[in-house]
């Protein structure tokens, strides 16, 4: 049965982790919803604040666990950075980021000592005070910090796990200085979004587990915001937050029984 919420969408965009699948594990009806869009012509692509692996290599990642999505779907993160950073006039980049996504900027110049800009992904355990200090060295020096997001927090199989979103609020306070955020909630990766959808704000309906990088990004931009309650969805953080969804969806897989 068609919800009103979803009355006048055209297109879609979806959240990855903890929407379609949390770890290697596929949330039911997944695929299913997939095959329903495209069986139906509605277009949709994926955005994801995933910093740590290249397009191609979420493309074979997601597939290999059976999710079927195309790698011309996928907005990520480093995707738009690379594309901020060519209309920056493509600064010399400090990258503090996982190997597997440094080569989405392979075009551009490296400089470990004196950058005009850092860009800045998850880079796991090698997160420490001497590189942080560092860091705060280079945006004392200039360096513009460039964020492929500020997440707070993301879910695992076992749990929740803290994001970088903490290192980027600590560098912005030592610092005083405000970093470039790439990914969601930035408003111009959903206008990066949209243009890549070929759609305006108004027909498209965001789908994350995220209340305020998802949902509230997307509102924030002018699109419908609909949270689903699986991945790093928490009754009490809807609860208490100033984000209203548009619609609340118990997993992806319902998604088709709203149209």
């Amino acid at each position: 049965m068609a919800d009103r919420a979803l009355q006048n969408v055209k297109g879609f965009l979806f959240d990855l982790d903890g929407v379609f699948h949390v770890g290697s594990s596929i949330v039911p009806g997944a695929v299913e919803t997939i095959e329903y869009l495209r069986f139906n012509n509605i277009p949709y692509r994926f955005t994801t604040n995933t910093s740590t692996r290249s397009r191609e290599s979420l493309q074979r990642k997601l597939n290999g666990i059976g999710v079927p999505l195309r790698g011309e779907e996928i907005i990520s993160s480093p995707y738009a950075a690379v594309l901020y950073l060519r209309q920056r006039s493509n600064p010399r980049c400090c990258f503090v980021l996982a190997d597997d996504v440094r080569s989405d900027f392979a075009e551009f110049e490296s400089d470990e000592v004196n950058p005009e800009a850092i860009v800045l992904g998850d880079v796991g355990d090698k997160w420490n005070y001497d590189l942080l200090n560092r860091l705060f060295g280079m945006m004392m020096n200039g360096a513009e910090l460039i964020a492929l997001h500020k997440g707070r927090y993301w879910q695992v199989e076992d749990g929740l796990r803290m994001d970088i979103g903490a290192f980027v609020a600590g560098l912005e306070y030592v610092t005083g200085k405000q970093a470039t955020i790439i990914g969601k909630p930035s408003r111009s990766f959903f206008e990066l979004a949209l243009q890549e959808l070929g759609l305006p704000a108004e027909d498209v309906a965001m789908i994350g587990d995220d209340i305020i990088s998802d949902v509230g990004g997307a509102q924030d931009a002018g699109l419908k915001g609909i949270l689903v309650k699986t991945g790093k969805y928490r009754p009490d953080v809807v609860s208490h937050s100033p984000v209203t969804p548009d619609l609340i969806l118990d997993s992806i897989g319902k998604l088709p029984h709203y149209m």
